[in-house]
């Protein structure tokens, strides 16, 4: 993932920063670069963020010489690169939640995004509570926190913390200590800068790089550079550890072996799974037959009250028939009254026949005073 090959670093005044260094680095490791103040820890990680070029010698990232990265692709470059500084380099005027954000709001994601990611990151580093502090309200231990929260705002596959314990006591320390192996344990590749003894025999049994004016003295568990496909590709999964690479084989043989041991049982699975199905189907039929039958028994009576229905309106049409025959062979003297009774007789003839029956409601008219005084009334009792 990261690989310097005699990389040499020497600036204008003739001060030489790093002499031939080389060491890979692979994903997901945790490593450890001390040495005393001037040794060239802070210059590593000027030249893993491509801050400047070394003079001599290559500096890779994930099989990409960083010489070879455009000015333009240089800020796209650091966002895969979180950096913890020791002096926090939080901004005085904005509050806790403000800074973790400010990078992913130049990024241009949306609120939405934001204001999930941050959420999150405060959960992380147990800072829910002060998300509306400012810096200067914080401890340096919270300051610090809030740093390592911000770096990981952008979602990047290497954290450098570089002296992150400098201005703590030894209590803070090992809490960002902690916080920084939670971090890696989620798949983050860390590296931590530091003198402090205190950090130094804590993580003891991690990887050590040991600078000396310039020079790398002593690696405690060196790697060999093995770049793949993987580390090339900036959107592929985390590689797996030797470890877990070494279960899963084991696991899929046991599996195969149980599977060609056990095929009578396989077998009777298939036969039960079988049985269950044709069971489904008979019972599936039934239904259908069942339906069927409802249906068939409901359209006969349909039928029949329909039948019904049509006597009983034509018996009534033939009894208002002979009526009206009636009225209209009497004399004008008596048909006045006998029209005006058989007028009301209609009224009360019921065609059970959707919308027949229903008669429009009357429209009630309302006084205008009365209108209003109402109005008035409720208005009053609001």
């Amino acid at each position: 993932m990261i690989n310097f090959s005699a990389v040499t670093k020497r600036f204008g005044n003739g001060t030489v920063a790093l002499d031939q260094v080389s060491f890979h680095i692979n994903s997901g490791e945790l490593v450890v670069i001390t040495g005393p103040s001037g040794s060239g820890k802070t210059t590593l990680m000027r030249l893993l963020i491509h801050d400047f070029p070394p003079t001599e010698g290559v500096v890779e990232y994930k099989g990409k010489s960083l010489e070879s990265i455009a000015a333009h692709e240089v800020p796209y470059h650091r966002r895969k690169i979180g950096v913890v500084f020791q002096d926090y380099r939080l901004l005085s005027e904005l509050n806790v939640w403000e800074n973790i954000a400010l990078p992913l709001s130049i990024m241009g994601k949306s609120e939405a995004e934001i204001e999930s990611r941050v959420t999150d990151l405060l959960n992380l580093v147990r800072l829910v509570d002060q998300a509306l502090v400012f810096p200067k309200q914080l401890s340096g231990g919270e300051a610090q926190r809030v740093s390592i929260a911000r770096a990981l705002a952008t979602g990047p596959s290497v954290i450098f913390a570089d002296e992150p314990t400098g201005n703590l006591d030894k209590k803070s320390s090992l809490g960002i200590v902690k916080l920084l192996q939670q971090i890696n344990a989620l798949g983050t590749t860390v590296l931590i800068a530091t003198h402090d003894v205190t950090l130094l025999d804590y993580l003891e049994n991690e990887r050590h790089l040991e600078l000396d004016s310039g020079k790398l003295i002593k690696d405690t568990r060196p790697s060999k550079a093995s770049t793949t496909s993987a580390e090339i590709s900036p959107e592929s999964p985390k590689s797996e550890k030797p470890e877990e690479l070494k279960e899963k084989p084991a696991e899929l043989t046991k599996k195969l072996k149980e599977s060609v041991e056990k095929p009578a049982d396989s077998e009777e699975k298939l036969t039960q799974k079988d049985s269950v199905s044709k069971e489904k189907s008979g019972k599936s039929q039934k239904k259908s037959k069942d339906s069927k039958k409802l249906t068939s028994t409901a359209k006969k009576s349909a039928q029949a009250d329909s039948a019904e229905f049509v006597t009983k309106v034509e018996a009534e049409e033939k009894s208002l028939a002979d009526e009206f025959k009636e009225v209209t062979n009497q004399p004008k003297s008596k048909k006045a009254s006998l029209f005006s009774n058989f007028s009301k007789n209609l009224s009360s003839l019921k065609m059970p026949i959707f919308g027949k029956n229903k008669q429009p409601a009357k429209k009630s008219k309302i006084e205008p005073d009365r209108h209003v005084a109402v109005e008035e009334d409720e208005e009053h009792h609001e």
